[in-house]
C-alpha cells in the first residue's frame, strides 16, 4: 500500500524576533488556515521539527533564528461532490434558481466543511457528478447546469468551490440567495449587485431600541486586528466601504425587530454595523449578541433570554426579500420568504413576555 502523501513547510524565525511566543501559537499564524488546536494535535504527532529537533510541547518557546520544518498530511482532493439535500427552492427557470437557505447550512465547501454545503445540494439538483478543480480551467466547460464564474479556489489547496454562487450568506444567516446557472446570468446578476440595483431585505432582533428608529451606517470594514476571524469598523483606507440602511419595524420592551437594507455586501456587513451602533443581533456569538446587553439580568428574566438563545442557535437575522433584474427576461423579479421556525417563535415569545 502506497504511502500517504504529505506536505513539509519551512519557516526561518528572523533574526531580529524578540515576542518569545509559545511554539503552537506561532506555527498558527504561519500556516494557513490552521487552528491551535490542530497545531497540538501535530506537534503531539511528532510532526514538527525544531532546529533538526522533534518538538512535541505546544508551550516550547519560539526563538530568534530557529527553523522550523513541520510535516503535514496532503489534503483531500479539491472537489465538490453532488449530496441529496433537501433544498427550499422559491424560484427556478433555466437561467437561475432563488433557494431559501435554512440557518446552519454552510454555503460553499471550506475547511471544516467539504460535505453538506448548499454547493453539494445544488449539484445534486442539477444533475451534476463530483466537481474537481480541474474542470474549473478557463478553457474547459463542464457544462454543470451551473455557472463556473469565479466558481475555481482563490488559491492552491484551497476547497472553496463556488459553482453558481453570486453571493452568500453566513452560516448562521437563513433566507435567499439567487443562484445562476450559466455563465451569462452570472455575469448579468453580478454586474447588478456591483452597481447595487439589488433589492435586498434583512429582519434582525437586535438588543436594545435605536433611537432614532431610521438611519444609515457609512463605515469601513476590514479584519479585525485583534481577532482575524472577525470583522470591524476600521479607519478609511484599511477596509472596504459599507453601507446599511436600517428601519425599526417592532419595539419591545428591550429589544426590536430591524429591517435592514444592504447598499453594500460586505463579510459580516449588518452584524458588524448593528454592533457598532451597540445594538449587536441577538444570538450573534461572533459580535457579542448571546450575553443579556439591555433589560435586567436576574432573576426571571434571566432564565427567560437564556431559554430564548437556548431555542436561537445562531444570530437572528433573516435575508427576507431578494429583488433584481432577470437576466433574459428583463422583468423585475421579487421573491420574500417569511421567517423560520426559531426566529419566529423568539418573537412570539417576546410579544407574549416583554411587550411594550
Amino acid at each position: 500500500m502506497a504511502e500517504p502523501q504529505e506536505t513539509v513547510l519551512t519557516f526561518h524565525v528572523p533574526p531580529g524576533y524578540r515576542e518569545d511566543e509559545r511554539l503552537d501559537v506561532y506555527l498558527t499564524q504561519c500556516i494557513a488556515n490552521a487552528t491551535r488546536s490542530k497545531v497540538q494535535r501535530g506537534l503531539k504527532e511528532g510532526r514538527v521539527r525544531v532546529n533538526d529537533r522533534v518538538v512535541r510541547k505546544p508551550s516550547h518557546t519560539v526563538q530568534a533564528g530557529d527553523v522550523l520544518v513541520c510535516t503535514l498530511p496532503k489534503p483531500p482532493p479539491v472537489e465538490a461532490q453532488p449530496e441529496a439535500i433537501p433544498l427550499d427552492i422559491r424560484y427556478e427557470d433555466d437561467d437561475l434558481l432563488i433557494v431559501n437557505k435554512p440557518a446552519g447550512m454552510v454555503v460553499h465547501p471550506a475547511y471544516g466543511h467539504r460535505s453538506g454545503t448548499l454547493v453539494n445540494a445544488l449539484l445534486h439538483h442539477v444533475g451534476a457528478g463530483t466537481l474537481h478543480v480541474d474542470d474549473l480551467e478557463e478553457d474547459d466547460d463542464p457544462n454543470l447546469g451551473l455557472s463556473t464564474v469565479n466558481a475555481a479556489p482563490a488559491y492552491a489547496d484551497s476547497p472553496t468551490i463556488r459553482p453558481g454562487l453570486v453571493h452568500r450568506l453566513d452560516k448562521g444567516t437563513s433566507g435567499l440567495l439567487v443562484v445562476a446557472k450559466h455563465d451569462a446570468a452570472h455575469a448579468h446578476l453580478a454586474r447588478q449587485f456591483y452597481h447595487h440595483t439589488v433589492h435586498r431585505r434583512y429582519l434582525a432582533l437586535v438588543w436594545g431600541v435605536p433611537d432614532p428608529p431610521t438611519g444609515t451606517v457609512d463605515t469601513h470594514l476590514g479584519r479585525d486586528p485583534r481577532d482575524r476571524k472577525r470583522m470591524a469598523v476600521v479607519p478609511e483606507g484599511r477596509g472596504k466601504h459599507a453601507i446599511t440602511h436600517f428601519e425599526t419595524v417592532e419595539v419591545f420592551r428591550h429589544l426590536a425587530l430591524l429591517r435592514f437594507r444592504l447598499e453594500t455586501g460586505r463579510t459580516h456587513q449588518i452584524r458588524v454595523h448593528a454592533r457598532h451602533q451597540r445594538h449587536p443581533v441577538f444570538g450573534d456569538a461572533t459580535y457579542d449578541g448571546r450575553r443579556i446587553l439591555a433589560g435586567p439580568t436576574l432573576g426571571s428574566r434571566k432564565g427567560f433570554i437564556k431559554n430564548l438563545l437556548a431555542a436561537l442557535p445562531r444570530q437572528a437575522l433573516h435575508a427576507h426579500t431578494l429583488g433584481f433584474v432577470h437576466p433574459t427576461t428583463g422583468q423585475e423579479l421579487r421573491v420574500e420568504a417569511e421567517l423560520p421556525d426559531d426566529f419566529a417563535y423568539v418573537l412570539d415569545r417576546l410579544r407574549t413576555v416583554e411587550p411594550v
